[in-house]
């Protein structure tokens, strides 16, 4: 893949998701299986609205299937699947388009995860990816009928067990990943540098009440369900304790903070850098708050086996313990964020936060967000 990002003075090569070579693989083999030829380019179009030509390698064929491969293309993100083929095996079906994982390819064995228990680790948005791909050759080629697709994964069950996979309760090898298609490499330096540009550049703009947003599903819900502009905010990555003390040095007055909670509700233990790679402590912060709150031993080890927040809940719900235990999670992080911001300098900023899961919806929320949510709505109405 021959396009670039600048970061950090850096021109970095950007690169092309699992689920993207799923796709891929998975387009070139129903386009052979269809027209009868051979497949040796495959072009894609990705969520991103960047297009792909891809290599396509290693095709077979039987009478009633074709399968071929697509070489993993990281770019210059230190990522262990760079280099490693993605198998598509596709044949036709009457009707639909059903997507399942072969060799390497992990098997989801816990609740709360994107896919149910027994499913293959194939996230939404490659499946979307791969029956869009497949749909467009159909439609080329005048087909009404469906396709069974069969990702694989060679090397996948030695890569998935040196990934957080095991732990996650996916078994068997990697999962195929990917939103938008394309892998933009990581350089913590250089996602800080940007976050704090992006900060000035709103406070330049005359802006001194600061959104900040983790992520996309963060981005989202701020949009969707609070009825903010996201243009106006900034995105943050893990890197929330990094945008906190910035926007204090820079000098904004008010802090909104909306995220996911299994980014945020790390926050309750003082970890203000959420990536899985520095810390995660999700189900001991759960399994304390709980047993805090009068819960049983056998409630606080089934949350620590919990693979996800919405299983923390499921199981917190099942025994009355869901309200108690959230608002006692929440004081902690309200207690953690004021002595971020206000603890090192004793200026009284406002912090406020929101945090949610796609499931349940607003988890836990500081006392004057609403009030801060109808205010900032107001402003962006009156610009």
């Amino acid at each position: 893949m021959k396009q670039y990002i600048v970061k950090n003075q850096k021109k970095l090569a950007l690169g092309y998701t699992t689920g993207s070579c799923a796709a891929g693989a998975a387009k070139a083999a129903a386009q052979a299986l269809l027209s009868g030829q051979p497949v040796r380019q495959m072009q894609l179009m990705t969520p991103k609205g960047i297009a792909l030509t891809l290599d396509i390698e290693h095709m077979t064929r039987t009478p009633e299937q074709v399968r071929c491969a697509v070489r993993k293309d990281a770019g210059d993100d230190p990522d262990i699947t760079h280099g490693i083929l993605i198998y598509a095996a596709v044949q036709k079906i009457p009707a639909g388009v059903v997507i399942d994982g072969g060799e390497g390819v992990g098997r989801v064995t816990k609740s709360g995860l994107a896919q149910p228990v027994g499913t293959a680790a194939i996230n939404p948005g490659p499946r979307e990816q791969i029956t869009r791909a497949v749909q467009d050759v159909a439609h080329k080629y005048g087909y009404t009928g469906g396709f069974s697709v069969v990702i694989s994964i060679p090397a996948g069950k030695e890569l998935g067990a040196r990934t957080f996979n095991p732990k996650l309760g996916i078994v068997g090898g990697l999962s195929v990943l990917g939103t938008s298609g394309i892998v933009e490499p990581m350089s913590e330096q250089a996602l800080i540098d940007t976050i704090h540009i992006d900060m000035d550049s709103r406070y330049a703009d005359g802006q001194r009440e600061l959104l900040l947003c983790p992520g996309n599903y963060g981005e989202d819900f701020a949009r969707d369900t609070l009825g903010l502009d996201i243009a106006r905010g900034v995105k943050c990555s893990n890197f929330i304790g990094e945008a906190l003390d910035y926007a204090v040095y820079r000098g904004f007055s008010n802090i909104l903070l909306v995220g996911h909670a299994g980014k945020l509700i790390k926050l309750a233990a003082g970890v203000f850098q959420t990536h899985s790679a520095y810390a995660d402590a999700r189900q001991e912060i759960f399994a304390a708050h709980a047993a805090l709150c009068g819960a049983s031993a056998e409630t606080v080890r089934t949350l620590m086996e919990a693979v996800t927040v919405d299983a923390c809940l499921d199981s917190l719900r099942q025994v009355g313990l869901d309200k108690p235990v959230l608002q006692s999670i929440s004081q902690k992080v309200q207690s953690h964020l004021v002595h971020r911001v206000c603890g090192k300098t004793g200026r009284q900023i406002g912090i406020e936060y929101v945090i949610f899961t796609n499931s349940y919806g607003i988890l836990m929320q500081s006392d004057g967000a609403q009030a801060c949510i109808a205010a900032r709505r107001e402003k962006e109405r009156q610009i």
